[in-house]
C-alpha cells in the first residue's frame, strides 16, 4: 500500500515509543534457556587473551555483538540513531538502521528524511547495515536502491521479511507475491552484501534453503522471544481490541530454533537476534551456529533510561559476560565456542527434528 512520509514517520515514532516503554514482548521465550554449556574447570587460558573477532556478511567486526535495525525517518528517530552510532563506534559493535523505505520516494532518495539514516559523522569506522523491506526492495530498481545505500554509505544491506508485522498494519503490505525474486536479484546485483532478516518471528530451513538456492549468503534469523511486532501492532491498532493481534501475539519460529534450523542450509553468516538479553545468550546462540547476535529493544531501553553511556554500560557488560561464558567452556574464540560441548532441553531438541 502507498503511504506519505508523515504517515510513515508518524508509524515510526509510535513503534520507538512502544519499544521503549509498552508491554511489546514475547510471551514465550527465545528458547535459549534450553541450551547448557558444559563447564570447564581447567580452561588453560587468560581472560585477556580471548577473541571475540567475527565475519559478518563479508565484513570482519571487533566483536559478535550488534545492535540491531531500530529506528529513522523523523527528527526524533534521528537523533537516536545519532547516540545508538555514538555507542556503536565507542564500543566497537555494528549497527543496523530502521526501515529506510522512508526515505525514498517518487523513485529518488528524498535528502532531508534521508538524514536521519546518515550516521557516518557519528561512526566513521562502524560497520553500517542499511535496511529495507522486501516487498518494496522488489518493486524498486537496482540503481534506486543503490542510491539509498550510498547516501547513508552503508557496508550492507538488509532486507527485512516481516508478513506478520504487515497484516496487523491496517495500512500494511497485502501482496508478496514477487518478493523472492527481489530478494535474488538484488542479492546478486549490489555492490554491497544483502543480509536477509526476518523481525522477530525466525526463519525455517525450508525457506533457508530456498533463499540458498537463489543465491542469498547472510541471514539473521530474528526470531520468536523478543519484541513482538504483532504485539507492537496490535497496541497502535484501536480496532483490533485484543483479536487478531492477542491471537497471533507468539507466532513464530524461537531464535534459538531458527538457529537450529538454518544451520545446514549453507549461508556465509548466520546472525541470531531476537530475544538476546545478555552475553550468556549470546554465547549459546554461538554455540548453536551463530556467527553473531543482535541486540535491539534493551539498547534502546539502556539509552532512554540512562542515555548514552548506560547503552554503552549495557553492551560492555553483555560483552563481558560472553567472555565469562567462554572461559568457562575452556574456549580461546567463536570458531572454537561454535564446536563447544552443549546440551540441549527437549523443545529445543525437537525442532532439529522437524
Amino acid at each position: 500500500m502507498s503511504e506519505s512520509a508523515s504517515d510513515i514517520g508518524s508509524r515510526k515514532s509510535d513503534h520507538l515509543e512502544l519499544a521503549i516503554s509498552g508491554d511489546v514482548g514475547f510471551r514465550r521465550t527465545s528458547l535459549f534457556e534450553q541450551v547448557t554449556l558444559v563447564h570447564n574447570s581447567l580452561p588453560e587460558l587468560r581472560y585477556a587473551d580471548l577473541d571475540l573477532k567475527t565475519r559478518v556478511a563479508d565484513l570482519t567486526l571487533k566483536s559478535p555483538i550488534m545492535i540491531s535495525a531500530m529506528t529513522g525517518g523523523t527528527l526524533a528517530t534521528g537523533a537516536v540513531n545519532r547516540q545508538l552510532a555514538e555507542v556503536a563506534e565507542e564500543g566497537g559493535y555494528a549497527i543496523g538502521l530502521g526501515s529506510q523505505r522512508a526515505m525514498v520516494a517518487g523513485g529518488r532518495v528524498d535528502p532531508k528524511i534521508g538524514a536521519s539514516y546518515q550516521l557516518r559523522a557519528e561512526a566513521p569506522h562502524t560497520p553500517i547495515l542499511g535496511n529495507l523491506g522486501v516487498v518494496q526492495a522488489a518493486s524498486m530498481s537496482t540503481a534506486l536502491v543503490e542510491d539509498m545505500i550510498g547516501f547513508v554509505d552503508a557496508n550492507a544491506l538488509c532486507l527485512h521479511m516481516n508478513p506478520a508485522q504487515e497484516l496487523m498494519q491496517p495500512e500494511g503490505d497485502r501482496d508478496f507475491i514477487g518478493c523472492l525474486d527481489g530478494i535474488a536479484r538484488l542479492a546478486n546485483e549490489l555492490s554491497v552484501p544483502v543480509i536477509i532478516k526476518e523481525t522477530g518471528c525466525g526463519v525455517s530451513r525450508e525457506l533457508g534453503d530456498r533463499l540458498v538456492q537463489r543465491g542469498v549468503k547472510h541471514l539473521d534469523v530474528a526470531g520468536a522471544g523478543g519484541t513482538s511486532w504483532v504485539g507492537v501492532e496490535a497496541r497502535r491498532n484501536p480496532h483490533d481490541d485484543g483479536g487478531s493481534g492477542d491471537l497471533f501475539w507468539d507466532w513464530g519460529i524461537p531464535t534459538a530454533a531458527s538457529v537450529i534450523q538454518v544451520k545446514s542450509c549453507g549461508f556465509s553468516t548466520v546472525i541470531a537476534s531476537g530475544g538476546i538479553k545478555n552475553g550468556l545468550d549470546v554465547a549459546r546462540a554461538v554455540a548453536l551456529g551463530a556467527h553473531a547476535a543482535g541486540i535491539a529493544r534493551p539498547v534502546l531501553q539502556a539509552l532512554s533510561r540512562d542515555g548514552r553511556s548506560g547503552a554503552l554500560a549495557f553492551l560492555r557488560k553483555v560483552e563481558s559476560d560472553l567472555k565469562m561464558a567462554m572461559l568457562l567452556c575452556g574456549v580461546r574464540d567463536l570458531k572454537g565456542l561454535q564446536t563447544a560441548p552443549r546440551h540441549l532441553g527437549p523443545e529445543l531438541l525437537s525442532w532439529s527434528n522437524v
